[in-house]
């Protein structure tokens, strides 16, 4: 028999599964259109021994979402030493050189990476661990130098920086996937940094992006008399990270070389704009040129990595743009047809990009 029909023309158990669907697809739509929560930060204290460059205490920031997949997040911040470079100048802990205090450095970025509301951002719901530099040391160094009379430096960086790391393995034991991505002078150590979560958290897949220091140089005088002889970062290494290397040799290139030997799961990346002059003016004068070649001193860094056997994934944007991560820059930057935002997805996805390369580097992007 045929069921009774009710008005409208849909047996009862027909209507009510319809009814049904309606209201699971009216759910969802405005699911979609509710407005996905902005990034906020909550601070995490650090130990005691963490400081500033001014001795003032220091600390770092969170944003806790998914515990699986963690980024974690070196922000740039200037470097120094000497009584010129490291004086405690300016205003909210910014010489203008070098940030030597944290007192204006609370990240309050909400664009670029950091902008959590676009679909299209591969971060968007990740954690964050956030560690800004107030160390003048490119979070490397451990050691306190009197500069001059009334100037004495707390090169800490590696000490704060091992805080956060310890903070990230114990809060995120179970995490798969963590980018360890490092900013202008956060860069420099981007690569050490990503041995060391691989040694905490053997299981997880682990990549580095260093943005904005590929023109650093390996020069002795920049190798022993800054990173060992005024920041103590030669011996504040892991052993891994200086094994059968002199103080003299141990410079940006070579940690890239150290890191991928060290753990060659490891999946490196950077990025650089070609003639950015701000991401290696402190260390100019060890890049050859006049003025320095910066794109070739990229080009042989690289060259020289990919020569020990350990390869880097590498995207390189014409100009000499400054900044990337936080800025639209970070969804709008394209070269030959490969959008930034896209290369980085697939750098930490599970199958790395291959290299790009701008054809005429010379030209804004």
């Amino acid at each position: 028999m045929t069921p009774a029909r009710r008005r409208g023309g849909l047996p009862r158990h027909r209507r009510s599964t319809t009814t049904a669907l309606l209201l699971v697809a009216l759910a969802s739509a405005l699911g979609a259109c509710t407005p996905t929560p902005g990034l906020e930060w909550d601070t995490v204290a650090a130990p005691a021994d963490c400081r500033c460059a001014d001795g003032s205490p220091f600390h770092f920031w969170e944003r806790r979402a998914d515990t699986k997949r963690v980024v974690l997040f070196l922000n740039g911040g200037g470097v120094c030493w000497d009584a010129a470079t490291c004086a405690l100048t300016g205003e909210h802990g910014d010489s203008g050189v070098y940030d030597w205090n944290i007192r204006g450095t609370e990240p309050e970025n909400r664009t670029g990476m950091f902008d959590v509301t676009r679909r299209d951002n591969p971060f968007r719901d990740w954690s964050f661990v956030y560690v800004s530099s107030c160390t003048g040391d490119a979070h490397l160094g451990d050691a306190t130098q009197e500069y001059a009379p009334g100037l004495t430096v707390e090169h800490r960086g590696a000490v704060n920086g091992r805080a956060a790391l310890d903070h990230l393995a114990a809060t995120y034991p179970d995490a798969t996937d963590v980018v360890v991505i490092g900013k202008t002078a956060g860069s420099v150590a981007a690569p050490v940094y990503g041995g060391l979560v691989a040694d905490l958290l053997p299981d997880a897949r682990v990549t580095v992006l260093g943005a904005q220091s590929g023109a650093w140089p390996d020069h002795p005088d920049l190798d022993e008399g800054v990173l060992d002889a005024r920041w103590g970062a030669y011996d504040a290494a892991p052993d891994w990270a200086v094994d059968g290397l002199a103080a003299r040799d141990w410079g940006p290139p070579a940690f890239w070389v150290q890191a991928g030997r060290h753990d060659p799961d490891l999946v490196l990346g950077r990025f650089d704009y070609a003639y950015d002059p701000h991401a290696s003016s402190e260390v100019a004068r060890w890049i050859p040129g006049d003025p320095p070649d910066l794109l070739a001193q990229i080009d042989a860094n690289e060259e020289r990595i990919e020569a020990a056997g350990v390869p880097v994934h590498s995207y390189t944007a014409p100009g000499a743009g400054h900044g990337i991560f936080e800025f639209d820059a970070f969804y709008t930057t394209e070269v030959d047809g490969v959008r930034l935002v896209d290369w980085i997805a697939d750098l930490v996805g599970d199958d790395p990009p291959a290299d790009v390369r701008c054809a005429d580097c010379s030209a804004a992007p």
